[in-house]
């Protein structure tokens, strides 16, 4: 009886062993690829890369729910994906794109023991003293690298006028032909005080205001754009996006002309999408840009 009680007991625990073992191949099979998710992403919106309003291979995407908005770009750049790695896998180069932005005042990148962070003043679409601009710090983190692959994660807990889980996310895969598909989100939560912040802005200084998702047809047979809080995402979502593209474009002429060369050629795409991007004329962005640019080399 004991033989076969012990007997039993093998089987048994044999069987469990198997078991365990098949959940973990299978937990293992199950867990995303995130290359494969990408690519298998660039291989979906293939004809929306293709023919566009944007006239580049670009897909914008929005959504908005009862306390968080967000903003998705989807684009092909033309640029190989050891550029694309070695240009945005740097904080201090994020600082250099993030400045480009017409709402950004500053950005410090700061490594310690404990993590990288960034430190970004958010302010108005005019010159102003630093203290007058909101400040975010962002936690900077690379989640993800790997040799055709990797994945940037900027997250500040703490957003400006009322916002929260404030999230700039970047991941990119090489493609094809020498270049690269870059998958760009910009999100946040807003509390009440934040969301009735925004519809006083939205009924005021940006009343009329649109992003570019086509929403309708207007009585004239012109495109009807979405607005409100999707709108204004749609709106700073390709902003980044477009200081990214300026950034990678300014890495092939001589250090010194690059920062000249971001300023001129972000403001230049900004002002193919006027309808939407348009704020200020080109000589003031860049009296505003190149002082700010000399205020982040010198304040810390």
């Amino acid at each position: 009886m004991k033989k076969i009680g012990w007997s039993n007991a093998l089987k048994r625990m044999r069987y469990l062993l198997l078991i365990s073992a098949a959940s973990v191949t299978c937990s293992a099979v199950a867990k995303p690829d995130p290359v494969a998710a990408l690519h298998e992403k660039y291989k979906s919106l293939g004809e929306q890369l293709r023919q566009n309003q944007f006239k580049r291979p670009l897909v914008l995407d929005s959504t908005e729910t009862s306390d968080r908005a967000r903003g998705d770009i989807y684009v092909v750049l033309e640029y190989p994906f050891e550029v694309v790695k070695a240009g945005l896998n740097n904080p201090d180069h994020w600082c250099d794109v993030m400045i480009l932005h017409i709402n950004t005042k500053y950005c410090h990148a700061m490594v310690a023991p404990s993590g990288t962070s960034l430190r970004v003043n958010i302010g108005k679409k005019t010159q102003g003293e630093l203290v007058d601009a909101e400040r975010v710090d962002f936690n900077y983190s690379v989640t993800t690298t790997l040799p055709t692959y990797f994945e940037i994660m900027l997250h500040a807990k703490e957003g400006p006028l009322g916002t929260s889980d404030y999230l700039i996310q970047m991941e990119a895969v090489a493609i094809p032909k020498a270049k690269t598909f870059l998958h760009l989100t910009y999100s946040y939560t807003s509390n009440l005080a934040g969301r009735l912040a925004l519809q006083t802005y939205l009924k005021t200084i940006g009343k009329g205001k649109v992003g570019f998702t086509v929403v309708g047809q207007q009585v004239d047979g012109q495109p009807d754009y979405v607005g409100g809080v999707r709108g204004l995402m749609e709106r700073n979502t390709m902003r980044y996006y477009l200081a990214i593209d300026a950034f990678l474009g300014a890495t092939s002429v001589a250090p010194a002309l690059q920062l000249e060369k971001r300023l001129q050629d972000w403001f230049t795409s900004v002002e193919r999408y006027q309808r939407q991007l348009h704020e200020v004329d080109r000589e003031p962005y860049l009296e505003m840009k190149r002082a700010e640019y000399v205020r982040q080399q010198t304040v810390y």
